[in-house]
């Protein structure tokens, strides 16, 4: 799969630390730079098909529908589409007017993943984000008029400025609309952001571990009532939505990562990743020069990071997979906490394939570190 990052956003969330820019003539220079790292990093996925490209980063919906298909155009130059190729376009709702949408429809664009965030107004005033929740289900409506239904919503939950009833209302309207996928995270906090100086000064409270354990378990419970399966703790789709892109990120398969700060992965023991800064990366790839570090995975990084991802699927880790890949100091190790948590019920065995119950979900990244090897 590819992932092309656009490193533009129209506004700085508060609670997260992307750049933002919206210089036409910046953003002429990095699609040429694109461009560019397109091909010379053409033979780096040895892939018969690629099945999944995905337009995300920044705000890729602040491209036009023709500068949209002018990537996917040169990525088609090195790469072989699968018929049945997931192509997905990251888009804030402002984006998503009517003749944006109409250009988009023209082009190969069959997924949008949306940041709606919340349809409710003050939860969108702390993160910072200029549509209201009413625009927000607008877009997904005229989204859906020009002929888009594989759409995953994007919602953020334990929201301070909100409540339990305001987040059952997020989920009700999520469901009426009819999307077949939706992703949600919880609301966290990061240094350097508005929203933990505003922490900081009790402008606004902070968030509750138990509220948002409370939403979590209640999402889980309402979206599968509702024809939803939850294939990964943040991840929720109607029967044969899955998101193909995210699930080979889980399954640890090879990517490739084009644009600033975009990341890589050769399916084995290497990672690279390209450097954050617009005018290095433009300056580099002008010197036919890859803008990039890489890093050669341990054993130890490889383990963890399947036991990490995996875990967070309902799958699970392939047990056997674990077996055939990895060094008696390293199984033994697995062994060993896999009995712990086998005995705690915090893990359990299905048909060879380990798994975190889906009670104890909300707690995964602290039950997965116990297998870490450290």
């Amino acid at each position: 799969m590819i992932y092309v990052h656009i490193p533009f956003c129209r506004q700085k969330c508060s609670y997260c630390n992307f750049h933002f820019s919206t210089s036409l003539s910046l953003k002429d220079e990095i699609l040429k730079a694109l461009k560019k790292e397109i091909g010379l990093r053409k033979n780096e996925l040895n892939l018969a098909n690629l099945k999944s490209l995905y337009f995300g980063g920044g705000t890729p919906s602040i491209l036009t529908p023709e500068e949209i298909m002018m990537l996917t155009d040169e990525v088609l130059k090195y790469f072989h589409f699968d018929p049945d190729i997931e192509i997905t376009l990251e888009a804030n709702p402002d984006d998503l007017n009517k003749d944006f949408l109409s250009g988009l429809s023209k082009t190969v664009v069959n997924r949008l993943s949306i940041g709606t965030q919340s349809f409710h107004d003050e939860d969108l005033k702390l993160m910072n984000r200029i549509h209201s929740g009413a625009e927000a289900e607008d877009s997904i409506k005229r989204a859906q008029d020009h002929g888009f239904h594989n759409i995953s919503l994007d919602l953020i939950y334990g929201s301070p400025v909100s409540d339990f009833e305001v987040w059952k209302n997020n989920l009700r309207k999520a469901v009426a609309l009819e999307v077949p996928h939706i992703s949600s995270y919880a609301l966290t906090v990061e240094p350097k952001t508005a929203l933990n100086s505003w922490i900081k000064t009790k402008k606004v409270p902070s968030p509750k571990d138990e509220e948002q354990q409370k939403e979590f378990h209640y999402m889980s419970d309402f979206l599968k009532d509702n024809g939803f399966i939850h294939y990964e703790i943040s991840n929720f789709a109607k029967p044969g939505f899955y998101s193909r892109h995210n699930t080979a990120y889980w399954n640890n398969e090879p990517y490739l990562g084009i644009g600033p700060s975009a990341h890589s992965y050769n399916g084995r023991d290497k990672r690279s990743w390209n450097v954050a800064n617009n005018t290095l990366y433009i300056k580099s790839l002008a010197e036919n020069k890859f803008p990039s570090e890489t890093e050669i995975l341990s054993e130890k990084d490889r383990y963890n990071e399947i036991i990490m991802t995996g875990l967070r699927t309902a799958s699970g880790v392939n047990i056997a997979r674990l077996e055939e890949s990895f060094s008696s100091e390293i199984l033994d190790h697995f062994e060993k906490e896999l009995t712990k948590g086998l005995q705690s019920g915090v893990l359990k065995t299905t048909e060879n394939h380990l798994m975190i119950p889906e009670e104890n979900w909300f707690l995964a990244d602290g039950i997965a570190s116990d297998l870490f090897i450290l």
